[in-house]
């Protein structure tokens, strides 16, 4: 392959974005998320509704920044609709336990899309998937047939997502933000005790020699599936 061809890699999902081709944008999604669920769904809705609002089109450059509220299956769905990820420092993260995200120009503008509350109430819409979900990964009692019968559901209740007016699953406004600076680039140092490298600013100094977190023994942040914690 001749490099000199590559093109816009995002220019598959911008496409679909501008075509209204939400059942492509979950597709793609899926390659990220890993399966399809009502959650990446949702992300993907709410996340093609701000890029449209806004329009904008992110190069991952950080010149676009997406705000979300939330460390669930809708994050993924964001992420790769709005192309602003951790890796390339244009995803913020905000501990508050909401199903939104704020997508934002450098100058500020924005727009925050949110679930509204009730309504998108998988229990009154997909009441025999939500009991085969409730039974194999919430209580994990399900049988392997449930398991196959639940990853097939929850493909159909995705797309089926896809389907109902964005209006009625979430609420949209217009603001002004305050967006953080460009991520800075740091240099690194070596650990004195493992050897490994360690970003400037993560080092601490013991007996006067850089060391890192995990050798220091001092507490640090972790993000997992129930938000962030401090490890001691």
């Amino acid at each position: 392959m001749d490099i000199k061809d590559i093109g816009n890699p995002r220019q598959e999902i911008e496409d679909a974005i501008a075509g209204g081709d939400l059942q492509k944008l979950l597709r793609i999604s899926g390659m990220l998320h890993g399966h399809f669920c009502p959650g990446s769904a949702m992300g993907v809705k709410a996340a093609a509704w701000a890029v449209r609002e806004l329009k904008v089109k992110s190069k991952g450059m950080e010149e676009v920044v997406t705000i979300v509220e939330t460390n669930s299956c809708f994050a993924d769905g964001v992420q790769m609709v709005t192309g602003c990820s951790f890796g390339n420092n244009a995803l913020i993260y905000y501990d508050y336990g909401k199903t939104a995200l704020t997508l934002a120009r450098r100058t500020g503008e924005a727009v925050r899309v949110a679930a509204k509350a009730g309504n998108q109430s998988m229990e009154k819409r997909e009441p025999e998937t939500m009991a085969l979900f409730k039974k194999v990964v919430k209580e994990r009692r399900g049988t392997e047939d449930d398991d196959k019968k639940l990853r097939q559901s929850w493909i159909e209740a995705s797309f089926r997502m896809l389907d109902i007016p964005d209006e009625e699953l979430f609420s949209i406004r217009h603001l002004t933000i305050k967006v953080p600076d460009y991520a800075h680039i740091f240099g690194s140092v070596k650990c004195s005790q493992c050897g490994e490298n360690i970003m400037e600013p993560r080092a601490r100094l013991k007996d006067n020699e850089p060391i890192c977190l995990p050798c220091s023994g001092q507490a640090y942040y972790r993000l997992a599936g129930d938000g962030i914690s401090v490890i001691l």
